[in-house]
């Protein structure tokens, strides 16, 4: 069964408007099922952690069934493995604190060039502040893609520990993680996923990836802003924590300092329902190998909707990339080779001729479509295609709630502005 888009439109209550939303990769509008667990949460159960009165008993729980949700979301082998913070920034500044302890001087780690920053700068601090080499892998600005010669050169060096995007931000291309982690590993490295950008279009699978360090943020997924953080349980609980005393060393205790979002918690618990929901409804014809695989109950369903969703947005992908190769002087940065379109997400960059990306996407949004101009936090990516300096790129991303009569409605928009 396709999706049935008004069904799954009628699950965003900001879709109810004239506008058209392509800023999706910088975050996406909130699904009805996260957005009630929030209501629900600070009505029914709001206080704070580990008393003996039963609004305090039912929060926990709340909590608990959180870690969990994230836990059967990323197929992680238990709920301990889940630990949540602001947003995958923070969670990767606070974590690599407690990763580079054991740093020496001399050592090295590997940071690319393709990332969001969010996975670049908190390493290059680290090492910063333990005397460590940095090697950088560069990509290819043809395509978007990493160059995977110079992540063997930079991992022949044994560093410590190899961040990479699970896809990039600004240019959409997915890094091929089943080949990459086993690379890392074989040096001894540990490996950081920044899964930001990856998360609300294909299927997590952490115990296939084999990957020691995996982060997200759920309103990158149709939730509220937090951020979600996944390692492997051996590695957390031999990390040392940086915590107030009287705060427990049980994870995930351990890690969440301070009296967290509690109600940012259940609103992620809610995005995860909100997938289970579409996972049951439209993810039928989608099941094939998962209960092989061994998925079963709402992890199977999980699987069922992020296949389901990345089988449509291959539909938009192949309409947006038609769309945006017809406006005359447009430039698309990256991949376009139809045949490769499983090597990337719906999320593409451009310059029209000589628009200011600012410019352009003031023009789009004065016809209510929403786009994102600069350098979306990946820095590395502006500065390598010389494209900084001139204000960066337009980002276009396609989620699976948008519609083809919007992908054409954008095609008009920057026909007329290309004229």
């Amino acid at each position: 069964m396709t999706l049935d888009l008004p069904v799954i439109r009628a699950q965003f209550p900001a879709l109810n408007r004239d506008a058209i939303f392509l800023d999706n990769p910088g975050g996406t509008q909130i699904s009805r099922q996260s957005l009630e667990r929030i209501n629900r949460y600070l009505l029914e159960n709001n206080a704070n952690h580990g008393g003996a009165f039963a609004t305090s008993q039912a929060s926990d729980a709340i909590l608990h069934e959180a870690h969990q949700a994230m836990a059967d979301f990323y197929n992680a082998t238990h709920p301990d493995e889940i630990i949540f913070g602001n947003n995958m920034t923070t969670l990767t500044l606070h974590i690599s604190r407690s990763i580079s302890r054991t740093w020496q001087p001399g050592d090295g780690i590997v940071v690319t060039r393709l990332d969001h920053d969010a996975n670049v700068s908190p390493w290059l601090l680290a090492a910063q502040d333990r005397g460590c080499q940095v090697h950088w892998v560069d990509f290819d600005v043809e395509d978007g893609t990493l160059k995977m010669d110079d992540l063997q050169k930079a991992l022949d060096h044994k560093p410590r520990l190899l961040a990479v995007g699970y896809a990039s931000n600004s240019l959409g291309t997915i890094n091929p993680l089943a080949d990459i982690i086993p690379m890392a590993h074989a040096t001894g490295a540990q490996v950081y996923v920044d899964a930001v950008q990856y998360a609300p279009h294909g299927p997590i699978d952490v115990q296939e990836l084999d990957c020691d360090f995996l982060v997200s943020s759920s309103y990158k997924f149709f939730g509220n802003h937090s951020g979600i953080l996944y390692g492997k349980r051996a590695l957390l609980e031999e990390l040392f924590a940086y915590k107030v005393r009287p705060a427990s060393n049980d994870l995930p205790d351990k890690f969440e300092t301070g009296t967290q979002n509690h109600e940012g918690l259940a609103g992620v618990l809610g995005a995860v329902e909100y997938f289970e929901w579409l996972g049951k409804q439209f993810g039928g014809e989608h099941a094939e190998g998962l209960r092989e695989h061994g998925y079963q109950g709402r992890r199977l369903h999980l699987k069922q909707a992020m296949r389901a969703i990345r089988a449509y947005e291959f539909e938009l992908m192949r309409a947006l990339l038609e769309a945006l190769e017809s406006v005359p002087g447009l430039r698309v940065y990256g991949l376009t080779d139809p045949l490769r379109l499983g090597e990337r997400l719906a999320t593409f960059s451009l310059r029209l001729k000589d628009i200011p990306p600012r410019a352009l996407a003031e023009k789009l949004a004065a016809q209510n479509i929403y786009t994102w101009d600069g350098n979306y936090y990946a820095i590395n990516v502006t500065e390598r295609l010389g494209l900084e300096a001139s204000g960066g790129m337009l980002r276009i991303g396609a989620v699976h709630y948008n519609t083809l009569e919007e992908i054409d409605r954008l095609r008009s928009a920057l026909h007329q502005i290309a004229a």
